[in-house]
């Protein structure tokens, strides 16, 4: 296991894509600490900013507030990262494999386009959760991410499969453009969610304000649904055992584009 606590507070962005278990395996405490990262425009050193312990490692723990460290595990695709604090923007972006669990809140674009592994958040998360970015066709691809607080705007947007999981509220256009995939919000959406839906499904637990290009087909109880709740339960979330048993009531859309996704709301009733 290698572990970096951070020395200071810092004062300007830290790009440290470098914070990925491919990059630590097998070097020393020296190699770990030499590794290059920018902080604001110039180039330094992982070691200026962290104590090192332990050598290089597919296991890795941060500790600090390391909101202002940008692309930690990004492009991943195997061990673990676990980060004891708040961590930046774009972590696990690109990510393939492995394990990140953050106990704090994250920045934006976490696993923004990420195509595989899991992301575990105990706080909140910003915007571009598991979204693609600006020009891109795609955003995540593959993959677990759960949120236990809220997510900022356009949460899981052009996602193409893979599973974000919201205990808390999300923003507006959450799962805009979504081509497939599923997006699962407990608290509250905001406004346009599911806007340009090609494919996937978007499930909510609270009436959401819907727009006028979802047409209402049934309501029923989705096996799936089940399997999917279930399984969150052993990842620690609780799950009421309404929501399991419950019924949905369905509406299908966006009817400005394909209109073969899907928006799932809890009947209350």
């Amino acid at each position: 296991m290698t572990v970096l606590t951070l020395k200071s507070q810092l004062q300007a962005p830290l790009e440290a894509g470098v914070i990925v278990p491919d990059r630590f395996a097998g070097n020393s405490v020296a190699a770990v600490a030499g590794m290059p990262v920018t902080y604001g425009n110039e180039a330094a050193c992982l070691g200026d900013f962290f104590k090192v312990a332990g050598a290089g490692s597919t296991e890795i723990v941060l500790e600090g507030d390391l909101g202002r460290v940008k692309n930690i595990a990004a492009g991943m695709t195997r061990g673990k990262i676990t980060v004891h604090g708040d961590a930046g923007m774009h972590l696990g972006s690109e990510m393939r494999g492995g394990v990140i669990n953050v106990y704090g809140n994250v920045g934006d674009w976490a696993g923004s386009e990420m195509k595989g592994g899991k992301i575990h958040i105990h706080g909140n998360a910003g915007h571009g959760l598991g979204g693609a970015y600006r020009g891109s066709r795609r955003g995540m691809n593959r993959g677990m991410i759960i949120v236990e607080g809220n997510a900022g705007n356009e949460a899981g947007a052009v996602m193409r499969r893979g599973l974000i999981v919201v205990a808390g509220n999300a923003g507006d256009f959450a799962g805009a453009f979504m081509i497939a995939g599923t997006l699962m919000v407990f608290g509250k959406l905001g406004i346009r969610a599911g806007a340009g839906l090609l494919r996937g499904t978007l499930v909510t637990f609270n009436q959401p304000e819907l727009l006028p290009t979802f047409c209402y087909d049934c309501s029923y109880s989705p096996s799936f649904l089940k399997l999917i709740l279930r399984d969150l339960r052993l990842q620690g979330l609780s799950i009421s055992e309404e929501y399991i048993t419950g019924c949905y009531r369905r509406y299908s859309g966006d009817f400005n584009r394909l209109g073969k996704g899907e928006i799932l709301v809890y009947d209350q009733r």
